[in-house]
């Protein structure tokens, strides 16, 4: 069993910044690649920022330059600084991971997500 779980949403303001984490624990064998996403009432969930094991990056181009990826492997942890935000970031961000478990399994898993609201 694995369990991503997420932390560090809340309510900024326009311009301001946040920092999310996701923690991934659990019979984790080896983590191929972790990422966020984010969904919007009325809306489909759509990528935000993805980072493999080699330490690519790939972001939507809506938050290229404000929004940073990071990855601390010895703590399973996926970090997503997030910077000038504007209120259409707003949304529930969820944390992704395509895990392999300590029984063999690969599979994508998610976590519970955590509500970002951008407002004055």
């Amino acid at each position: 069993q694995v369990q991503l779980v997420e932390s560090g949403g809340g309510l900024v303001q326009p311009g301001g910044s946040l920092r999310l984490s996701c923690v991934a624990s659990g019979s984790i064998s080896s983590i191929y690649s972790m990422g966020w996403y984010r969904q919007a009432p009325g809306t489909q969930r759509d990528l935000v920022a993805r980072t493999s094991s080699s330490g690519d990056t790939r972001y939507a181009d809506s938050v290229l330059g404000r929004f940073t990826i990071s990855r601390d492997s010895a703590k399973n942890t996926v970090y997503l600084q997030m910077n000038s935000l504007k209120p259409e970031d707003a949304a529930v961000y969820y944390c992704n991971g395509f895990i392999k478990t300590t029984s063999g399994t690969l599979r994508s898993y998610w976590g519970q997500g955590t509500q970002v609201t951008v407002s004055s």
